[in-house]
């Protein structure tokens, strides 16, 4: 028989969270009040999780017209590949899904070119509008597509290769907290003085705010917590099927290379959608929502992939 918990005080928390000196990418989040002895495991805990363990989006891949490397350069830009690569990865990319997506960048000199040149869609929004990207002279352009993907923590370009030729991954951080510290006090309430209480000090990329980093991370520690008295049971995994090199090569195939109108083959790449094995792991309805596209152009698209001996998923 289990002991009845709930009598006790650490059973029944009434804390409040409140933020105060708050702006857009920095806040002080108070916590209070505490049972003795709670400010640090909570305050230590909350910590570590904001640091590793929040979602978020950032640049994984680019593709620049003319450029085959990053160990090059493009005539007219004044940045090498390389530092353009650099500026791009200082991108803070906001997006309330958890769907990668395709950014595209279209500038002609003579310009300083900068994240406010981007064509942002898709529910992406790029908060540090004013970083420099690149400055080309007179009559030269710059074409580039940016592929953003969702993830966690920090993710280096060299676990993400590509074999085709053009496609330059750049390692991505997703976080989007910069830095994070706490420190506990003691508080009173009515004649105790042995409460705690737990000062955050929080400054973030601007995609999220200081106080929501921490609601954040409390789901995240309340479920890895829940796991311990209510353990849900691991699934097994399903092996893959193995595909047949025929197989492969067709999930290999670009949207180009299925014939399809341009405006639809246009449309997918800048929604995200660039190989036959990224569509048909998508649901129709997701495809339909792509921008310029519906469902009489998501039924010319699975028409064409039946050509190929594959469909759209339901």
């Amino acid at each position: 028989m289990s002991q009845d918990l709930s009598q006790y005080p650490t059973m029944n928390p009434t804390f409040q969270l409140t933020e105060r000196d708050s702006t857009p990418t920095q806040a002080q989040v108070v916590m209070e009040p505490l049972e003795k002895g709670y400010g640090h495991t909570l305050g230590n805990a909350l910590r570590r999780t904001m640091l590793t363990s929040l979602p978020g989006h950032a640049v994984s891949m680019i593709r620049i017209d003319g450029v085959d490397h990053q160990y090059t350069s493009l005539e007219g830009m004044t940045e090498d590949i390389v530092e353009f690569i650099l500026n791009v990865k200082q991108l803070r990319i906001k997006s309330d899904s958890s769907d990668n997506g395709l950014l595209r960048l279209t500038a002609t000199g003579p310009a300083t070119v900068t994240a406010a040149d981007i064509e942002v869609g898709g529910g992406f929004e790029i908060i540090n509008t004013d970083q420099l990207l690149a400055t080309l002279a007179k009559g030269k352009k710059l074409s580039a597509e940016l592929t953003v993907e969702a993830g966690m923590g920090y993710l280096p370009a060299t676990e993400r290769q590509s074999s085709t030729i053009g496609d330059i991954p750049v390692d991505a951080l997703f976080s989007p907290v910069v830095q994070v510290s706490y420190r506990v006090e003691q508080t009173r309430v009515g004649r105790r003085t042995d409460y705690d209480r737990v000062v955050f000090n929080i400054t973030t990329d601007g995609t999220l705010r200081p106080i929501e980093t921490v609601r954040q991370a409390a789901r995240i520690l309340a479920r890895q917590m829940t796991q311990v008295y209510e353990p849900a049971a691991a699934q097994a995994e399903v092996e893959p099927a193995e595909l047949s090199p025929q197989e492969a090569e067709v999930l290999r195939l670009t949207v180009e290379e299925l014939d399809l109108p341009t405006r639809i083959a246009n449309a997918l790449r800048k929604g995200g959608f660039k190989t036959v094995g990224e569509l048909i792991n998508a649901e129709r309805g997701t495809i339909a929502k792509v921008k310029n596209l519906g469902e009489k152009s998501v039924d010319v698209i699975n028409d064409a992939l039946g050509k190929k001996g594959v469909s759209l998923s339901e």
